[in-house]
């Protein structure tokens, strides 16, 4: 067993027969797994988690076997090698992990109710059926699924169902697929359905505690997504249905099983009437996300993990692709910029982060690649560097191409940029591999030296960085025709700068459109050439500009204090990307001033000279024919405003509230996160927070929901703190699925900090428990490491988390979250008292 690498190496699936019994009441699966291929060694060896095996058959008859579940295996002694069906009856737990075959709890009129769904990637295939449960063992399935029916329930499957007899249902014979994306459901549902220009048939599914309304914004998504990708892809939808359907417990944001895909109810159904359209956009991209998975990904699959970028870069890309071309008023690539750029930049900055393509084997380690910023966000962002080189005409032929001669298989990186560099008449491969193969990225250097423009390249750090001399191919994007296309150098000059400046008649710039992942430090003749002619700078370009002031004061390239001053320049900009940046590095000053301070109170009054005028301009409620710009610019301007104690902010907030206290979820949701939360920690009692907590429990909206998270976590009560700590582990009140996000509401607010830290710390098996088997419990690390900023929270961390150093998963995570903290609290030792003077000098 110890030399076998991959299953498929002794047994090569073609087609599998599964036929599962579910039994809610008794919370067990029973069933049998008959798998017709080849084997190619004898023993060999099935997948299998937390299984009892009663029997296995080879080719009709009894042969040996073992089930470890140590390795997650069955070894079957077969008789020998060659075409061989496999007949394995089993029966296994139906568990409360949210993965595998699992029930999801909700409520409609009081009445208690369980649906059904299943999770199976990475590799939880395993616990539903036998299978050689990995993305390479690609066959053809027949299910049959029975379960303990109830009158009007409905059942899903990946493929239609062509009959039902005796109580158990069978679905239509599946395309050529991985384990990992079979999915079924059953329960009390109802739906929305509608048909694509091609006749796919598309529906949208959830339980009955929602309004049917809800349903409609996704089914439009959805059908428009699915229109849009056959056409861009130049390659037909190859299932007769795309079921779209919203879990009420669900690890992840969503699941592209193919042909019925799953997802939370925050990230499908939304209140067409009241719903902020950042919370719209957020929907739209995730349906789009996994509908863009249903070729890529799902018709054309990563061989292994180790190339699960090819599926989530390609599909995080896509979603902003299709969302901008069915939505091209929402400007949703600006989302992009404020979202996923920032993340993947900070993320990837630090040593010991992994690259893009990451070399895993061990089951426990391939969750942990899943690394949102890096898998998602930096991958996606190379590949918008890839898009913008070769163009979209290329792209999309070699996308042709690359389905076309994958189809129903599995693919490499590699292929990918073959087939894209063949279309685009380039070598793709040779610039891509610089940024897939090696972790970080570069800074580039532009400066004046001797009177000569000058570029040089190194690899960023945000704090200790040990540098391997790494460089890169980079897509420069300058504005100045000197400027190579591809910069691959470690230094080049373009020429004598004030030649270069009177022929072209702008700022020198490069990274225009902040689509390459680098950034830039500029000295100080080129800097103050592009601030003072600001009013010449495209939006974007600003946001770039903020963008690297910020991370080059995280890397002590220069210092947060010569910031400052600069950020009034930027304020009365109209653009979202603009104050989605300044107030990031507003947001970062927070760290240098302690709580109810002078510090603070200097720091709230920059707050208010940065936000008055906006603030006065948008005021709380929206304008009939105003901008996108202004709907999404205000909540930021609303949220600084409170920050800065602006009292008409304070005082309108308390009245919105007052005027809306009988129906708090009919208040605008664009501005209902704020009022909520101003009335907890400025007016708030305990019968207020008992109150929204209750709230929260009968609410189904799930945009509501968040809104009420947000604001109960930021009381100041003790008492009322120590409550939501006690709900933390109260499913009823708190689902699993959430807890994450309310831990992290409590722990980010000074009031609550010790309370939360103390629960995670004492409460750890408990959590592992829980949540542990999910490819998000990583994140509860990440969240205490964005929150901790002293000497004595770095001690604490370390003493809690390097005896979990070695735990599979999570190695990497708490070694790069422990210099993560220590750079912080070193920034913050070193330059807190220069950082607040200039705060103070300014607001003076």
């Amino acid at each position: 067993m110890a030399t076998i690498t991959r299953f498929l190496e002794t047994f090569e699936p073609s087609h599998y027969d599964v036929y599962i019994d579910v039994n809610r009441g008794t919370k067990e699966i029973s069933g049998k797994s008959t798998i017709t291929g080849v084997a190619h060694t004898k023993p060999v060896y099935i997948h299998q988690k937390n299984m009892e095996i009663e029997s296995v058959q080879a080719n009709g008859n009894d042969v040996p076997f073992t089930a470890d579940n140590k390795t997650e295996s069955i070894k079957i002694e077969v008789p020998e090698m060659g075409e061989t069906t496999l007949a394995i009856t089993y029966k296994a737990p139906l568990t409360d992990s949210m993965m595998g075959i699992y029930p999801s709890y909700y409520e409609v009129n009081g009445e208690k109710k369980e649906l059904i769904g299943t999770q199976f990637e990475t590799t939880f295939a395993r616990q539903a059926f036998p299978c050689v449960d990995e993305p390479a063992a690609k066959a053809k399935f027949d299910l049959a699924i029975k379960f303990d029916e109830k009158p009007g329930e409905t059942i899903l499957a990946n493929m239609p169902e062509v009959r039902e007899e005796n109580g158990v249902h069978y679905f239509d014979t599946t395309v050529r697929m991985s384990t990992y994306l079979i999915a079924f459901a059953f329960g009390d549902l109802q739906s929305k359905k509608t048909k694509t220009k091609s006749g796919v048939e598309v529906g949208v599914f959830s339980t009955k505690a929602h309004e049917p309304k809800e349903l409609d914004f996704a089914l439009d998504i959805a059908k428009r997504s699915i229109e849009f990708y056959e056409d861009f892809y130049q390659t037909p939808y190859p299932l007769p249905h795309s079921w779209q359907l919203a879990l009420p417990d669900f690890s992840a944001g969503a699941m592209e099983n193919w042909g019925l895909v799953t997802y939370r109810e925050a990230y499908l159904l939304l209140d067409p009437d009241n719903t902020a359209l950042d919370t719209k956009q957020l929907v739209a991209t995730v349906i789009s996300h996994e509908l863009a998975h249903q070729w890529f990904g799902d018709l054309v699959t990563m061989q292994w993990w180790d190339d699960l970028w090819l599926n989530e870069s390609f599909a995080n890309m896509m979603e902003y692709v299709a969302i901008d071309a069915i939505e091209p008023d929402w400007n949703v690539w600006e989302l992009f910029q404020t979202s996923d750029v920032p993340a993947a930049l900070q993320r990837d900055a630090t040593d010991g982060v992994q690259s893009v393509h990451v070399n895993v084997e061990n089951p426990a380690e391939i969750d942990a690649l899943f690394d949102s910023a890096i898998v998602y966000a930096k991958g996606a962002r190379m590949l918008v560097m890839m898009r913008a080189l070769v163009g979209d005409d290329a792209l999309r032929k070699g996308l042709k191409n690359y389905f076309a001669a994958h189809q129903y298989g599995n693919a490499k990186g590699a292929d990918l940029w073959n087939a894209v560099g063949d279309a685009a008449g380039m070598d793709v491969a040779s610039i891509m591999n610089t940024w897939l193969e090696q972790p970080g990225y570069p800074l580039v250097t532009a400066k004046v030296v001797d009177g000569k423009l000058t570029l040089s390249q190194q690899q960023f750090f945000i704090g200790e960085g040990k540098d391997a001399g790494r460089s890169w191919k980079i897509p420069l994007n300058s504005n100045y025709d000197a400027a190579p296309k591809i910069f691959k150098d470690k230094e080049i000059v373009l020429g004598d700068y004030e030649q270069l400046r009177k022929k072209n008649g702008k700022p020198f710039r490069v990274n225009v459109g902040n689509n390459s992942h680098f950034i830039v430090k500029y000295d100080k003749t080129l800097l103050m050439d592009i601030l003072d002619n600001l009013d010449t700078v495209d939006s974007i370009s600003q946001m770039g500009i903020l963008q690297d002031l910020r991370l080059l004061a995280e890397a002590r390239q220069m210092s947060y204090a010569a910031v400052v001053p600069l950020l009034k320049r930027f304020a009365n900009n109209h653009s979202t990307v603009v104050n989605a940046a300044i107030y990031r590095i507003a947001y970062n000053l927070r760290k240098f001033v302690t709580p109810n301070t002078d510090e603070e109170k200097a720091l709230k009054a920059l707050y208010g000279q940065l936000s008055t005028e906006q603030y006065e301009r948008l005021d709380w409620m929206p304008k009939d024919g105003e901008s996108i710009d202004d709907q999404l610019t205000r909540p930021t301007i609303l949220n600084a405003a409170l920050y800065a104690e602006n009292p008409s902010a304070q005082a309108k907030a308390h009245k919105l509230f007052e005027e809306n206290k009988n129906d708090l979820a009919s208040l605008s949701a664009d501005i209902r996160i704020f009022v909520l939360r101003n009335e907890v920690k400025n007016y708030g009692s305990q019968e207020l927070i008992t109150d929204l907590l209750e709230q929260y429990r009968q609410s189904t909206d799930p945009s509501y929901k968040s809104d009420l998270s947000v604001a109960i976590t930021s009381t100041k009560d003790s008492k009322m703190i120590s409550l939501l700590i006690e709900k933390f582990e109260d499913a009823d009140t708190i689902k699993p699925q959430d807890l994450r996000a309310w831990f992290r509401g409590v722990l980010d607010n000074s009031a609550g900090e010790q309370a939360a830290w103390d629960w995670i710390r004492n409460d750890w098996d408990w959590l592992e428990k829980t949540v542990g088997g999910d490819m998000e419990f990583t994140t509860y690390i990440t969240v205490v490491t964005s929150v901790f900023r002293t000497p004595e929270r770095l001690a604490e961390f370390k003493a809690f988390f390097d005896p979990k150093i070695n735990t599979p998963g999570l190695t990497r995570e708490i070694t790069m979250d422990k210099s993560i903290i220590e750079t912080r609290v070193n920034l913050i030792q070193d330059e807190k008292a220069e950082i607040n003077a200039a705060i103070k000098k300014v607001t003076e």
